[in-house]
């Protein structure tokens, strides 16, 4: 779990609600600079980085008494929020944009940034306690998720400027898809070294 290509796949994984809000922002803002798209994109990294160290902490003090079943336990989360990801991004049209037309309307400014960028994140505290229950370096984790969603949010923001926000759905879908496959690889390589 710890190498450094599984911890990108995660990082890309926690990263696609936040590239799907900032090409939200992006098609608002339409005259975006690069200085703005990565502003956005910084505080959204910033947020994503910090918040699975929140569930790492939890995790690390329950793993002692679920070390038995800490790979069913990262297995259920990662599915658990892959899945609803996936559930979020299909939403019917009507549905989805009464969801994005809120947030646009107090998504402006600071604070409005913050709080997009903080209800994003949440995700990644629950991933943050199946990092815990790995014994995942977390310095390394939050450096490499952090590095991550700084880029999509800010390729989100320049993209959101001309595209449509139907790309954000289908990243989320493989978002979800990515988390579930990961909790998959968890549980498969902690079964056959059991079997072995």
């Amino acid at each position: 779990m710890t190498g450094i290509f599984t911890l990108g796949v995660l990082g890309l994984s926690l990263s696609v609600d936040a590239f799907a809000a900032a090409v939200g922002k992006g098609a608002s803002v339409k005259h975006a600079r690069w200085n703005d798209a990565l502003r956005i994109g910084a505080v959204f990294g910033f947020f994503e980085a910090i918040t699975p160290v929140v569930g790492w902490v939890l995790g690390l003090a329950l793993s002692t008494w679920i070390a038995a079943v800490d790979h069913w336990i990262a297995f259920a989360l990662l599915c658990g929020i892959g899945g609803n990801m996936i559930r979020l991004a299909m939403k019917d049209a009507s549905e989805e944009a009464a969801e994005v037309e809120q947030p646009k309307a107090v998504s402006r400014g600071v604070l409005g940034l913050v709080g997009t960028a903080l209800a994003t994140s949440i995700d990644a505290t629950a991933v943050g306690v199946s990092l815990g229950v790995m014994q995942v370096n977390i310095l390394s984790a939050c450096l490499v998720i952090g590095a991550v969603t700084t880029v999509m949010a800010t390729a989100g923001v320049m993209l959101g400027r001309h595209a449509s926000v139907w790309i954000g759905r289908y990243a989320e879908i493989c978002g979800g898809i990515a988390l579930i496959l990961i909790g998959c690889s968890i549980l498969y390589t902690h079964l056959t070294s059991a079997a072995g």
